[in-house]
């Protein structure tokens, strides 16, 4: 069993490769669920959705994020109806925040929401949420604290950041079969995410960072930095805001603790020694995944870093 820690669209890239060379039921993923957020009396896990529509052959590639071919006529009614709706739904999408909002309220859990959705999409993998007790990532500046979605969406990740947090999270407890996955699990991937508020989160739930760093299984990771920039969105700003510095040597002190090989660009070649200081083994590839085949390329060179 191969688990994977993700959050977004890094995340989702490398889990398509890892399903396109292994048999998909062989991947336990366990999602970030900071992100999530209530619109419209809709509940909507935004990293989860991505996740299931990816492995169900759904997703919009070119957004990296929704149903393919998607329309947004909800929305633009919604708009003209005097909603704020800075936050994209499609008409499709919008039909699996309804199905989980209510079976939220007819009171199952977000673990079992999220397996019932993955079942009736046609997804072999697990699919586990980080935990069924909200956690809410918060990021806070100049201009006050946001929300997630509100400092990435809704403010397109513009204002500086000084702070970020996640609320809920001491409290939280890890979703059902998240421990026992990663203490059998015979692999442990961290996808290209945002190590500060996509894995972040997962790590800031009792007992997971613990439970990573007691495995016996080799931890694996691939940078989602290359230089001083994040592949996509604002990954360097807030490792920055968080007193890491924005370059995988970051990467790596974010999870040196657990980890054993980070896949870095070769870019970054010169950094190697630094990260190897940390007890960690840096490794030098192309880490750009544009396309499928970019995506399976990587996804076979992480399975047979796993094997040796």
């Amino acid at each position: 069993m191969i688990v994977v820690l993700t959050g977004g669209t890094g995340g989702a890239k490398l889990v398509e490769g890892l399903a396109a060379e292994i048999d998909a039921a062989e991947l336990t993923i366990i999602c970030n669920t900071g992100d999530d957020a209530i619109f419209h009396g809709l509940y909507v896990s935004p990293d989860i959705d991505t996740i299931t529509y990816t492995l169900a052959g759904l997703n919009d590639a070119a957004k990296g994020w929704g149903i393919k071919d998607d329309s947004f006529v909800a929305l633009e009614q919604l708009r003209r109806l005097g909603n704020e709706a800075w936050f994209n739904l499609g008409d499709k999408d919008l039909a699996t925040h309804i199905t989980r909002t209510r079976l939220l309220r007819e009171g199952r859990t977000l673990s079992e929401v999220t397996d019932y959705l993955r079942g009736m999409l046609g997804v072999r993998s697990t699919i586990l949420p980080m935990s069924d007790q909200r956690i809410e990532t918060r990021v806070t500046t100049p201009q006050g604290e946001f929300s997630f979605q509100e400092f990435f969406v809704k403010e397109r990740w513009a204002p500086t950041v000084s702070a970020v947090r996640f609320e809920g999270a001491e409290k939280s407890r890890a979703a059902p079969g998240v421990p026992d996955a990663i203490r059998h699990a015979d692999t442990i991937l961290v996808c290209p995410s945002n190590p500060i508020t996509s894995i972040g989160p997962i790590l800031a739930v009792p007992g997971i960072r613990v439970a990573l760093t007691e495995s016996t299984a080799p931890v694996i990771a691939v940078s989602p930095i290359i230089g001083s920039a994040a592949i996509s969105g604002p990954a360097h700003k807030l490792m920055i805001a968080c007193g890491f510095e924005a370059s995988v040597l970051g990467v790596a002190r974010c999870y040196a603790e657990f980890l054993d090989t980070l896949l870095i660009a070769d870019e970054d070649s010169g950094l190697r020694e630094q990260i190897e200081i940390l007890n960690v083994t840096a490794m030098t590839t192309n880490i750009r995944m544009p396309g499928l085949a970019d995506k399976r390329r990587l996804a076979r060179q992480l399975l047979a870093l796993a094997q040796k």
